[in-house]
């Protein structure tokens, strides 16, 4: 079935367009496309936008903002944004990198979307023409979205005080079996006084770990001390079952890796 696209030089446009039955926005495609090549008939037309501000990568005074149209590629090897590479590469290989965008990244269901997981650690907003929302708000809300993502904001953290891991069964660019992004600000003497863990995998898109989070507060990152908080990894969770793992063993190496992650 042949595809229809429609360029706009604004996103304002390119919305109007959306509106329409059978329309989607065409990111990197790297989702879309695909569907459309293994038989989807529910899209007959995509849209996209070329705004500028929508492919450019902003740091300044504390806070980056990420357009919906940057690619995984240009967020890996931006200088300021080395701490945040590793979730950047975590999505798929080089020629997917090069075409798979921010925006994109928030719709891809699981077991897709591990950039979305290291967006969630970090509490970004989420803006379109409608407004700005917390990236949470968004997640829950995503799958009757008719807006154009615009970009994504969040403040930056030290660098060592985010982590993100994804575990996968093939080398290098497996799709997730899960991945985890912790955000870790912690005081001189090594406690935590605040946590946001983010998982993906563990439910149909990325959510918080909640109790993990509450059980780390004041602990040091000791293997005794975050015991605790990898006991309550799982609550909430509903993971997923697909070809790569069931859902049973998804919660069963959970707490594994959160806990080598947290000690890394």
């Amino acid at each position: 079935m042949a595809l229809a696209l429609q360029t706009f030089p604004t996103v304002k446009d390119a919305n109007a367009a959306l509106q329409a039955v059978g329309t989607r926005c065409l990111g990197g495609g790297t989702l879309v496309v695909r569907a459309a090549n293994e038989g989807d008939v529910s899209v007959t037309r995509l849209v996209r936008a070329t705004e500028p501000s929508l492919s450019t990568i902003t740091v300044s005074n504390g806070r980056t903002v990420l357009g919906a149209s940057v690619t995984m590629a240009a967020i890996a090897r931006h200088p300021e944004l080395a701490w945040l590479a590793p979730a950047a590469r975590a999505v798929g290989g080089p020629a997917i990198r090069n075409m798979a965008s921010v925006g994109g990244n928030l719709f891809a269901p699981a077991p897709y979307g591990d950039f979305a997981v290291a967006l969630l650690a970090l509490d970004a907003n989420v803006a379109t023409e409608d407004g700005e929302v917390p990236i949470e708000t968004f997640l829950a809300g995503r799958d009757t979205n008719r807006s154009i993502v615009t970009s994504v904001t969040f403040a930056l953290p030290r660098a060592e005080g985010f982590r993100f891991l994804k575990v996968s069964r093939v080398k290098p660019k497996g799709v997730s079996v899960l991945s985890i992004a912790a955000l870790l600000p912690r005081i001189d003497n090594g406690t935590v006084t605040a946590a946001r863990i983010a998982l993906g995998c563990m439910a149909d898109r990325p959510m918080r770990a909640r109790a993990a989070e509450k059980a780390l507060l004041g602990c040091r990152l000791t293997p005794d001390e975050i015991a605790p908080a990898l006991a309550v990894a799982n609550e909430g969770t509903t993971p997923i079952t697909d070809p790569v793992a069931s859902a049973w063993y998804r919660a069963e190496v959970l707490p594994v890796h959160l806990g080598r992650l947290l000690l890394a």
